[in-house]
């Protein structure tokens, strides 16, 4: 038996509007005290009236756009009702059979797939988000209402996904997108990016072709709060249902679990409640909304994309694929790499013995090298530092004049490292930083000659050995004179030098 994982996603993307969806009581829940951020409108006081964010109506309508779906002329809130503490009106406003954006798409490059995967998007709609629950330690649950009311996006896949990598894709790419277009930070650890799995099994032929279009019923998985969660959960369910159906007893109905990390396992919480369940019906409190013209106006409002910016990255600038790729999983990385490449342009311009034609050329060159000093000297000392691009100290400005002077060898890459280091810590420009530190390339041949000589009178015994044939040691010995001139000297030059001493 060859059984074929039929998986869908329902990810709820958390707006960061000023105010809530339907009040204006500050959206920000994080860090402050319980139930401050609270009105009888989001509290569910009895004859309050509801009032629409528009902000966060426009923001649904652009990553509607975004997904290349069909937005709706026409669309209205409905009431969805079920009892739950952290729903104090017992029903959650959000939106049923007429949502903002339908028949959508994503398309994804995963790891170890040779062809890009389609996913396919069935629908976008608004929706407040629920109450946060407590549990404390005096075996009682609290309900802090700072979150409630709060604007969420869901966005529903169809059941495309065949893979844990291609979810966890999917998910990595929806984040950046909404990260670009502005709309949400998309923090998983914070809640701002939530994601349910639905997966089911179904049985394939020898080709991959499923023997009947029925689909199973579903297992929703709550609770997977980080990208490893969503590999780890599916990957999990997927061996869990498939000994079931060698059982020959597939599951019968739908469920919900809950993913618990800790145990690295899935745990029945509840059979899955149907549409009925939730006796939806429109709500009376709110008209509905004509979005045409706002739509028509928000397509003009559309930044350059993800997908679209590693592309130019890639045949304007020269960067490699992979290189582009990691640049713009992070958009203020993005802007950093952008804003950079145009002073190393501007430079290029400046100096007279390249012509106006060749700046492009010559900006291509210095590609490699920028994106190794950007994503792995940069990224590294930010890394240890625990800080990012946002916050860094270090200008686009003052990182391009740093490039320019490793082109120009003015200072050797040796010496490199320190300069930037101290660049990120001071904010300080390069050349400021070279001549504290005194990492100046050495010119002077009088200087590199006398240290060679220091060098090979300090190892007799590695020169006699490298004369009697072992020519690696000229490694070692380069080592030292690169030590002893600390880092100024050319590890070219240098190197000349020496082998021409040791013959």
């Amino acid at each position: 038996m060859k059984l074929q994982p039929v998986i869908g996603l329902e990810t709820h993307v958390q707006l960061k509007t000023k105010t809530k969806l339907f009040c204006s009581c500050s959206a920000h829940a994080e860090n402050i005290k319980p139930n401050t951020n609270v009105c009888p409108i989001c509290l569910g006081h009895p004859g309050v009236l509801p009032v629409p964010n528009e902000q966060a109506v426009r923001w649904a309508i652009l990553i509607g756009l975004a997904l290349e779906g069909t937005i709706a002329d026409y669309s209205k809130f409905d009431r969805k009702n079920y009892f739950y503490p952290d729903l104090p009106k017992a029903y959650q406003i959000s939106q049923f059979d007429l949502p903002i954006m339908e028949n959508g798409q994503m398309i994804l490059d995963v790891p170890g797939e040779d062809e890009p995967v389609k996913i396919r998007i069935e629908r976008l709609h608004l929706e407040e988000d629920a109450a946060k629950n407590i549990h404390g330690e005096d075996v009682k649950t609290y309900v802090d209402f700072n979150r409630g009311g709060t604007p969420l996006c869901e966005i529903v896949t169809k059941p495309d996904i065949r893979t844990a990598a291609e979810a966890k894709a999917y998910v990595q790419k929806m984040r950046l997108l909404v990260r670009t277009l502005g709309v949400s930070d998309g923090d998983m650890e914070k809640g701002q990016l939530r994601c349910d799995v639905n997966i089911s099994l179904r049985e394939v032929d020898k080709n991959g072709t499923p023997i009947s279009d029925k689909l199973h019923p579903k297992t929703e998985i709550k609770n997977v709060n980080s990208f490893k969660s969503i590999e780890r959960a599916i990957e999990y369910e997927i061996q869990r249902q498939t000994k079931l159906w060698l059982m020959n007893t597939p599951p019968s109905e739908t469920t919900t679990r809950g993913w618990n990390d800790p145990k690295m396992r899935t745990e029945e919480q509840r059979t899955k409640e149907g549409f009925a369940d939730y006796r939806y019906f429109p709500e009376p409190d709110i008209a509905p909304m004509m979005l045409k013209d706002m739509a028509d106006e928000i397509k003009n409002q559309i930044p350059e994309l993800p997908d679209a910016k590693r592309e130019r990255f890639v045949t304007e600038y020269g960067f490699k694929a992979a290189d582009a790729k990691q640049m713009i999983d992070d958009p203020a990385l993005a802007d950093f790499t952008e804003a950079s490449m145009s002073e190393l342009a501007a430079w290029l311009k400046s100096k007279p013995e390249i012509e106006e034609y060749d700046v492009m050329e010559y900006t291509r060159r210095l590609a490699k090298m920028f994106a190794s000093w950007l994503l792995n000297k940069l990224m590294g000392l930010m890394t240890e530092r625990k800080i990012d691009i946002r916050i860094a100290k270090i200008t686009p400005e003052n990182f391009a004049e740093f490039i320019v002077m490793i082109a120009d060898n003015k200072i050797t890459g040796a010496k490199g490292l320190e300069v930037l280091s101290a660049m990120l810590d001071s904010g300080a420009d390069p050349s400021h930083v070279v001549e504290d530190l005194g990492a100046t390339k050495m010119e002077d041949s009088n200087e590199l000659d006398m240290i060679i000589d220091k060098v090979l009178a300090s190892n007799p015994e590695e020169v006699m050995r490298y004369k009697a044939g072992e020519e690696k040691l000229v490694k070692f010995l380069l080592g030292q004179v690169i030590k002893e001139s600390k880092g100024n000297a050319d590890p070219m030059t240098a190197g000349d030098l020496l082998e021409e001493k040791l013959k």
